[in-house]
């Protein structure tokens, strides 16, 4: 009975993307949602001529998830990974300042420096993406004198509001079509916006030794995202995400509380409102803020990390958020690069689905986080032949 999962259409003539709907709505689905994340791993392949031959006619990942005949639930699906960690739907619209992107080869790197022309000065960032590893570091950050560039950064937290591409979303929406959604992930909440700013160690001191110009920073941070939120709700969003790398380590609870609760209460709120859902982008520890989160109303949790990544269970971090939190993830580095025959892929998406059968309704089957590009392409067709046997009615699973 497993293989009627394989085509366009899911169980009971129900589309892919009904059943990701389904677990929006906090329904029960006619089976597990897997919606993996490839973004990164499809990206070294293609870049480094390693793609497998099956899929070597594919030119983005959600040919990829196609071919395995799994869901969309992504955030990334629409970026380019040598740009930015996410976002490519909205973009940035000054007023009073202007900003100049120059993009360069550096060798097989790829180099971006963004400049920010204020009225008082100038900000600038740089941004390399390591061809070798395909992956994306900061080498500047916009204030990474502090001492000299608090002003600017007044000038900057005030000039800076966003733009929703309507149109682009539409043309992914559709292209996407019944396969799944399309989660917007162009949002920061204001604890980010210092981490991206400044790093996340500097973010400390300054929201230790200026507090309340950090406060006044964040503030008009938050109001400039919620209009974007109301921009991409306008749009017909029924996803987003703020993706935040959420982790107790640089998100502990007191400056969750401080700088970003209101953030997180009031989008999600707007999102409720119009029968949309507000998830956050999950890395690391999330045990000491899954029930605040809850509280606050947000949606979700993208990505789940659980131990040794992380420190909670999935099945007990659906117990400690509440009611109403979906959660995704189950897959890791640690499983797709340590599993080396299909036995054992089975054993465990067979254990991690008998425990999550209780919360079928808020979980999706994905990667707590990413795809590690070291991940032999034979061990995604395991995990998508295990999420066939055990994931769907009368394929072995609950």
């Amino acid at each position: 009975m497993a293989a009627e999962w394989v085509g366009e259409r899911g169980g009971g003539g129900a589309t892919r993307r009904a059943a990701v709907d389904a677990v929006l709505r906090r329904e029960r689905p006619a089976r597990v949602v897997y919606a993996p994340n490839v973004w990164q791993w499809f990206a070294h392949h293609r870049n480094h001529g390693l793609l497998p031959p099956e899929i070597a006619h594919c030119t983005g990942q959600l040919e990829v998830i196609r071919h395995l005949g799994l869901d969309v639930f992504s955030r990334n699906v629409y970026c380019d990974p040598t740009r930015h960690w996410f976002g490519g739907l909205s973009s940035a619209a000054w007023n009073g300042a202007t900003e100049d992107v120059v993009r360069f080869a550096d060798g097989r790197d790829t180099v971006t420096e963004r400049t920010i022309r204020l009225p008082g000065g100038v900000l600038t960032e740089r941004l390399r993406y390591i061809f070798a590893e395909s992956t994306l570091v900061q080498e500047k950050f916009l204030l990474d004198d502090p001492e000299r560039q608090l002003g600017l950064f007044d000038e900057f937290a005030r000039a800076r509001r966003w733009r929703f591409d309507a149109g682009l979303f539409d043309a992914w929406r559709r292209g996407v079509g019944e396969d799944g959604v399309v989660v917007a992930g162009e949002l920061f909440s204001p604890l980010k916006m210092l981490h991206l700013a400044a790093g996340a160690a500097n973010a400390v001191f300054l929201l230790e030794d200026h507090p309340e110009r950090c406060a006044e920073w964040m503030k008009a941070h938050e109001e400039a995202q919620l209009d974007l939120v109301r921009q991409m709700l306008d749009a017909g969003v029924t996803a987003m995400m703020a993706m935040d790398n959420l982790d107790s380590a640089f998100h502990p609870p007191d400056y969750l509380e401080r700088c970003s609760a209101s953030f997180y209460a009031r989008a999600a709120a707007l999102c409720r409102e119009r029968g949309a859902a507000f998830f956050i982008h999950a890395c690391g520890g999330q045990r000491a803020n899954l029930a605040r989160l809850g509280a606050l109303g947000v949606d979700g949790l993208e990505g789940v990390a659980y131990p040794p990544l992380g420190d909670v269970d999935l099945d007990e971090a659906m117990r400690l958020s509440g009611d109403r939190m979906i959660v995704t993830g189950g897959i890791s580095a640690v499983e797709t690069e340590r599993f080396r025959t299909r036995d054992e892929v089975r054993r465990y998406v067979a254990d991690l689905l008998e425990r999550l059968a209780p919360w079928r309704h808020r979980f999706m089957l994905s990667a707590s986080c990413n795809t590690s590009i070291r991940t032999p392409w034979q061990t995604l067709v395991w995990f998508r032949d295990a999420w066939r046997e055990f994931g769907h009615p009368g394929g072995g699973g609950a």
